[in-house]
C-alpha cells in the first residue's frame, strides 16, 4: 500500500482497512510505502495503533527514490516493525511545529492536540510552558517507539529536539532502518527468514516466494480525501449556507434546501476531522451570515462589507496547522471573498431597482394616474354641495374615471365633461386632480 502526500484522514482510513483486510487474508507481511511530509497528530496516531495492534508484520518502506519520511513518517517507520528505505531517500526532521496566528499551539507528531510538520528547532529557555510541552511530549512517544522496536532511540529524540534528517545509508549506519532495498520485491526477499514480534505473537517471515498484490483506495477513500481537503470544505460550507438562504428566501423550490443541507453537512462532517481553529469558523460562518442580513435589511452595504472582512479573516485563520497541503491558499480566499462581494452587489442593484420603480398598488398608487370627467361637468359646490379642498368655496367637485372605476374628485377649475385629468393626491376616497393641457377625449383611461 502506498501513502503518496501528507498524513490525514483519508491516508489513516486506507492503512487501517487494509491492514485489516491483511490479517483478514493472512497475509505474511503488509509493505507501507511511504513519501510524505508529516500530517496530522490525529491521523498518525491513529495509522501507529493500527500498527502495533496488527497481528501481520508492517514494512515501513521510504520509497521510491526521492522519496522522503519526514516529520509525522518518522514515527509511522519507527512504529513498524521493519523499517527500510529506498537509496536516495531521508527521513526526520520531526519536531513539533508552531500553530495559530502568530503564536504556538503546541501541535506536532507527538503533540497532545495538533500535526506534525517538517520543520522546527531546538527550544531555548525562553519557549512558552505549551511548546516545552509539545516538545516534551513529541520526544517522549517516538523514544518510547524506538525503545519498542530495539532502534536508535537517542537519534529519535534528536529528529524531534533538533529537527536533524538522515539519509538512507546514514540511517542504516545509525540503526534507525534495517536495511536498505531497491523495491518492494527487493525487500521482500530480503526479509525472508526474519523473526519479528506482533501483537500476535513472534512470526518468522516466507516472503521469497509470496506473490506482491498492491492495494489501491477504493472509492471510499478517494471520496474522503476529497472530503477531508481543507479547500473543499470551505467551498461546501459555504455553497451550503448561500443554498439554504436560497431556499429560505423562495420557498417550495426544494432543491436548493437538500442541496443545501447536503453540502453544509459534509462540510461540517470535514471540520470535525481537520485541525480548525473555532474561532476561525465561527468568523466564517458570522461573515456569511452577514452577507446574507444584507439581502434583508436596509443597511446599505454595511452588513455585506463586514460579513466579507469577517470571512476572509476567519478563512485565514480556519486550519489551525502549518502542515504543508492542509493550508487555504490566497486565491481561494479572495474569489470566495470577491464572490461575497458579488452578490452583496447584485442584492444592492436588486433592492436599488425595486425603489426606483413606480408604485402599483396602495393609495399612492393613484398619484399620477390619468382620468377623465364623466358627469357633466367639475362645478363649484359640486353636483351635491361638496366642500373643495382645504374649503375653498370655489372648488370644483364631481366624478371622474381614473384606471376603470368611478371615483369622486375636486379640482381648482371647473372642468367640462370628458376633460382628462391627472390625480394630485388621495384623501380617502376623494382624489384631488388637475386639468390636463391636452385635447379632451371620450373613453376611459388609466
Amino acid at each position: 500500500m502506498t501513502v503518496n502526500g501528507a498524513i490525514g484522514p483519508a491516508s489513516a482510513d486506507f492503512i487501517v482497512r487494509t491492514l485489516a483486510r491483511a490479517a483478514n487474508r493472512h497475509a505474511p507481511l503488509a509493505i507501507l510505502e511511504l513519501d510524505t511530509p508529516g500530517g496530522l497528530d490525529t491521523s498518525m496516531r491513529e495509522i501507529i495503533k493500527a500498527i502495533l495492534a496488527s497481528p501481520v508484520p508492517v514494512a515501513a518502506f521510504v520509497a521510491p527514490s526521492g522519496a522522503r519520511a519526514a516529520s509525522a513518517g518518522t514515527y509511522i517507520v519507527y512504529a513498524s516493525h521493519i523499517a527500510a528505505m529506498a537509496p536516495g531517500t531521508n527521513l526526520g526532521a520531526a519536531s513539533p511545529v508552531q500553530l495559530g496566528m502568530g503564536g504556538v499551539g503546541g501541535g506536532g507528531a507527538g503533540a497532545a492536540s495538533g500535526v506534525s510538520g517538517t520543520a522546527g528547532a531546538p527550544p531555548d529557555t525562553t519557549a512558552s510552558t505549551e511548546t516545552r510541552k509539545a516538545m516534551q511530549d513529541a520526544a517522549a512517544y517516538i523514544r518510547g517507539l524506538a525503545q519498542l522496536r530495539g532502534r536508535n532511540a537517542a537519534w529519535a529524540e534528536r529528529a524531534v529536539r533538533e529537527a536533524v534528517s538522515l539519509s538512507a545509508d546514514e540511517a542504516l549506519a545509525q540503526h534507525v532502518v534495517d536495511l536498505i532495498a531497491r523495491d518492494p520485491a527487493d525487500l521482500a526477499r530480503q526479509l525472508d527468514g526474519r523473526t519479528v514480534t506482533t501483537a500476535a505473537g513472534t512470526v518468522t517471515l516466507a516472503t521469497a516466494q509470496a506473490p506482491i498484490e498492491t492495494v489501491t483506495p477504493d472509492w471510499r477513500d478517494r471520496a474522503l480525501a476529497i472530503i477531508a481537503d481543507p479547500n473543499v470544505a470551505l467551498i461546501l460550507l459555504t455553497v451550503g449556507i448561500y443554498a439554504l438562504f436560497f431556499e429560505f428566501a423562495n420557498p417550495g423550490f426544494v432543491l436548493p434546501g437538500v442541496a443545501g443541507a447536503i453540502c453544509v453537512l459534509v462540510g461540517l462532517f470535514a471540520m470535525q476531522l481537520l485541525p480548525v481553529n473555532y474561532a476561525g469558523l465561527g468568523l466564517v460562518v458570522f461573515g456569511l451570515a452577514c452577507l446574507i442580513a444584507e439581502a434583508f435589511l436596509p443597511t446599505f452595504g454595511v452588513l455585506g462589507f463586514g460579513g466579507i472582512v469577517a470571512f476572509a479573516i476567519g478563512a485565514l485563520m480556519l486550519i489551525d496547522t502549518d502542515v504543508p497541503g492542509y493550508g487555504i491558499p490566497l486565491p481561494l480566499i479572495a474569489g470566495l471573498a470577491l464572490g461575497g462581494a458579488a452578490f452583496v452587489a447584485l442584492v444592492s442593484s436588486v433592492a436599488l431597482r425595486a425603489r426606483r420603480r413606480p408604485v402599483v398598488s396602495g393609495a399612492e398608487a393613484m398619484v399620477g394616474s390619468i382620468g377623465e370627467v364623466i358627469d357633466e361637468g367639475l362645478r363649484p359646490g359640486g353636483p351635491h354641495g361638496a366642500a373643495g379642498p382645504a374649503g375653498s368655496a370655489t372648488a370644483a367637485t364631481g366624478w371622474a374615471r381614473v384606471r376603470g372605476e368611478r371615483w369622486r374628485v375636486v379640482c381648482d377649475t371647473q372642468l367640462a365633461a370628458g376633460r382628462r385629468v391627472r390625480v394630485t393626491s388621495r384623501s380617502g376616497l376623494l382624489l384631488t386632480v388637475t386639468p390636463l393641457d391636452d385635447v379632451p377625449s371620450r373613453g376611459d383611461s388609466s
